[in-house]
């Protein structure tokens, strides 16, 4: 939509500009998807919060900072985007949505997340990438069925020792953050297949080796003295990962070219996996 446009509905009513760039939704869609990404939205249209059938609610990219309490209407969603927008608060009526398994919260300005989002008992993906957290938000910890958590760049310092109650976590991207060394509390998860501390402040790895569900470690861009020491099998990214005895290499001038593009089945924008590091 060009800057000429977006001056002309600057002088439009509301309800207006609503039906102007959403147009008139009188039903379900056959396949109880709804998306309304990039529509330039400043507020959710109340008529889309009548579809209790809803599986799929796609809103990314638009100019919403908050949700109407009618999004509690939406009891069997599964999958809500609201990444890239305007959100500073997170939005309280996410938290009475039961059937909720997937969703996306990247790219907005959140820094604390409420703890009424424990109620989420469905929730296996959680993506909060590019907000503005500074602490590990543990509410996160109280999640039983997370599979999947993608907090990369944040400022965040350090993990809880909570986090080890994410028994069915998989995979966790916390790239572009402040970590200093490699988290505890992770070397305690040994149902993790992935791990992603690329581009943090980390001086030294500890042996992964002991992690046997471990498939991808990604730790480029550290300022590391060494590799971690993986088992046989396990896909390192960063420096000295072609190197068969991390441990005591000292080449530094291999550094390994990027290849996140295979990662593990959690990998497409919005089909369940993280971007790449």
């Amino acid at each position: 939509m060009g800057n000429t446009m977006r001056g002309v509905i600057t002088f439009i009513p509301s309800e207006r500009i609503q039906q102007f760039l959403v147009g008139e939704l009188k039903e379900m869609p056959l396949d109880r998807t709804l998306d309304l990404s990039s529509h330039q939205l400043r507020r959710l249209p109340a008529c889309t919060c009548v579809f209790e059938e809803l599986l799929k609610f796609y809103l990314s990219n638009n100019k919403l900072s908050r949700l109407p309490p009618a999004l509690q209407g939406l009891k069997n969603l599964q999958l809500l985007a609201l990444d890239f927008n305007c959100f500073e608060e997170f939005p309280e009526a996410i938290c009475t949505l039961p059937q909720l398994c997937i969703l996306y919260l990247g790219n907005n300005r959140l820094c604390s997340l409420p703890s009424e989002l424990r109620n989420l008992k469905e929730l296996n993906t959680l993506w909060l990438e590019t907000n503005c957290f500074t602490v590990f938000p543990k509410v996160i910890c109280e999640l039983p069925n997370l599979k999947t958590l993608h907090l990369g760049y944040n400022l965040i310092r350090s993990l809880p020792e909570e986090l080890r109650k994410l028994q069915e976590l998989k995979s966790i991207w916390l790239a572009g953050n402040q970590l200093t060394e490699f988290p505890p509390v992770l070397l305690e998860m040994h149902c993790l297949a992935v791990i992603d501390v690329d581009r943090n402040k980390i001086r030294y790895f500890p042996s992964l080796c002991h992690m046997e569900g471990l498939k991808l470690i990604i730790y480029d861009h550290n300022p590391c003295v060494n590799a971690p020491a993986v088992n046989e099998g396990v896909k390192r990214v960063g420096r000295w990962a072609d190197c068969p005895d991390p441990e005591t290499e000292e080449d530094t001038s291999k550094v390994t070219s990027e290849n996140s593009a295979e990662v593990t089945e959690e990998g497409q924008q919005h089909s369940e996996e993280p971007q790449n590091s």
